[in-house]
């Protein structure tokens, strides 16, 4: 029996430096809201935009520490994958939150 070779293409593996890398910027941007909120030194609408920025710097700490996503031509379709995942989901919650918002005037 032949076996399939183990090393597959544009699979790239990280190491230990790099996980643990990406696990302690992980652990700062998850305690970075937890602090704005408990201090409450900034207005709400600084602590949310806080918030946000902290919650989108950590998804592109994921996807490049956790999940190998780069720039590169081996993950090139992996990416691709991943931005028409968000267009879909950008969809479905951006439309119900319209028709949602549309059956609460319609309803007042």
């Amino acid at each position: 029996m032949n076996q399939a070779p183990s090393e597959s293409i544009g699979v790239s593996r990280g190491s230990l430096k790099s996980y643990l890398t990406g696990f302690v910027l992980a652990l700062i941007l998850t305690a970075i809201p937890f602090a704005l909120v408990m201090r409450g030194a900034w207005s709400p609408a600084a602590t949310l935009a806080g918030i946000i920025i902290a919650g989108i710097v950590q998804i592109l700490v994921h996807l490049h520490y956790f999940l190998h996503l780069d720039t590169s031509s081996a993950a090139r379709w992996n990416v691709l994958a991943l931005l028409f995942t968000l267009l879909i989901m950008i969809l479905f919650v951006g439309g119900g939150l319209w028709i949602m918002s549309n059956l609460n005037y319609r309803m007042m």
